[in-house]
């Protein structure tokens, strides 16, 4: 209990006395609880002082002014991203270290019709659309580590504009007069400058997120590249990204069309030519090949080009992976991109894979921490606990730091078998008429933190 103290002191400047105490109670029932995390599975495991009601006051925190003159906020709503940060900055963070955002959605599945926000979203594990909530998230992701910190988490909601209304059926004239009208540029229409793009409001709330975090962090760290998957690949994803002053990696389709720059003779009158051979991706020159090696028949091959695609505004920065099986000569590819033009194909690879990390984040956050659990209805409990599994996340990497030292294959199944044993032992001591020796208290807790776990340290 001490040692979580000590680890969350530092969130005493980003919550106040009664919201810090709170979350003091909430953590290390958290950590040592069993079943599914939910306000009143958590009012079970608490220490005194953390009922139900007080765990329900935490969940639905409502912004209260005190008299002028004491000059803060009573029941202050909790501005998770900041908590994360400080966190991060305090215990995660290593100065030296390159630093990338990673951005994702994950979806929760829930049951009923009153939840905030219920809809039905596109979840891959299940490979079609189910009914539950959708939530984006914003994380640094660390290159030397290769770690994931979750920073900032927001609920995704469907706009009445993206759900889709059956279309009234058209008749064969009206598509025939549609068909009819004159080819070419209307007479009059002016030159558009691509960059500036009209943003769904997806991308705006995305943009949003990204800005508020940018501003948060400040000139802590030096940001500057974004990996998105790809259902952001796309231009209008890019230029959200530039617009924020950081370079977009991210993945498109495998059918792709991308063009080489053209560099044949120029007419003397009329537009340059932009847009030179269509890339055949089975028939690549060789000049652009960058690595190649072989595995268990499997051959591999990195190529690097700058090509041009007639949907974006700026050239792209395009890697492809080539896998070929010469045993039956099938082929697949992968075709990675980024806007910063300097980048190397290596880097570029890695920094793509470090996006996966998120997926652990949200693979913890639902198995451990509630993020699939909670039963809350209301628009701010559901916001407080889907940010505090994802608090727990960040939590748990801090708390495993100090276990890994001598078992470097520690977890968060042993780190819950741990906590767990150390409340079945003091629960324990409290009904001896006499408490023993400290000495023995010690061998008592780590004989039973044992019991459950996987990795002993």
């Amino acid at each position: 209990m001490t040692d979580i103290i000590v680890v969350l002191q530092c969130l005493s400047q980003c919550l106040d006395k009664t919201t810090w105490r709170q979350l003091s109670c909430l953590v290390p029932a958290m950590l040592a609880m069993s079943g599914r995390v939910t306000m009143l599975g958590l009012a079970r495991w608490t220490e005194p002082g953390g009922s139900y009601r007080t765990i329900q006051r935490f969940y639905t925190r409502v912004a209260q002014r005190r008299p002028f003159w004491t000059g803060y906020w009573r029941n202050s709503l909790v501005v998770w991203s900041k908590v994360n940060w400080c966190l991060i900055r305090h215990h995660l963070l290593k100065r030296d270290e390159i630093m990338l955002i990673g951005g994702d959605e994950t979806v929760v599945t829930k049951a009923g019709h009153k939840t905030y926000g219920l809809d039905r979203f596109f979840s891959s594990l299940y490979g079609k659309p189910i009914p539950g909530l959708a939530f984006f998230t914003l994380s640094l992701i660390s290159v030397k580590r290769r770690r994931s910190h979750p920073v900032m988490l927001e609920q995704m909601l469907k706009a009445k504009a993206e759900k889709k209304e059956p279309k009234p059926a058209q008749s064969a004239q009206k598509k025939a007069k549609k068909q009819k009208g004159k080819r070419g540029r209307p007479k009059g229409s002016k030159n558009k400058n691509r960059r500036e793009v009209e943003l769904s409001p997806y991308l705006l709330q995305v943009q949003k997120m990204l800005k508020e975090l940018l501003m948060l962090i400040g000139l802590d760290l030096k940001l500057v590249y974004c990996v998105l998957d790809g259902a952001f690949g796309n231009h209008y994803a890019l230029q959200l990204v530039r617009q924020c002053s950081l370079h977009l990696i991210s993945k498109l389709r495998h059918d792709a069309a991308l063009y080489f720059p053209y560099e044949g003779p120029q007419k003397k009158v009329g537009r340059r030519k932009k847009y030179g051979q269509k890339l055949d991706y089975s028939h690549i020159p060789s000049q652009y090949l960058k690595a190649s090696s072989l595995a268990e028949g499997i051959q591999t091959d990195i190529y690097q080009l700058r090509l041009w695609h007639k949907r974006f505004a700026d050239l792209l920065n395009v890697v492809i992976i080539i896998k070929t099986n010469l045993k039956t000569q099938a082929q697949a590819h992968v075709v990675l991109f980024s806007s910063d033009l300097a980048l190397a194909y290596a880097n570029l690879i890695e920094y793509y894979c470090l996006r996966f990390q998120l997926e652990f984040n949200f693979r913890d956050a639902k198995q451990f921490w509630g993020l699939e659990d909670f039963m809350n209805v209301n628009q701010r409990p559901v916001y407080n606990a889907a940010n505090l599994a994802m608090f727990m996340v960040n939590l748990s990497q801090v708390l495993g730091q100090l276990f890994r030292q001598s078992c470097p294959t520690f977890r968060v199944n042993d780190l819950k078998a741990y906590f767990r044993g150390r409340k079945y032992v003091t629960e324990t001591l409290k009904l001896l008429p006499q408490m023993p020796e400290p000495i023995f208290i010690e061998q008592i807790l780590a004989k039973i933190a044992q019991i459950g776990s996987i990795n002993t340290p």
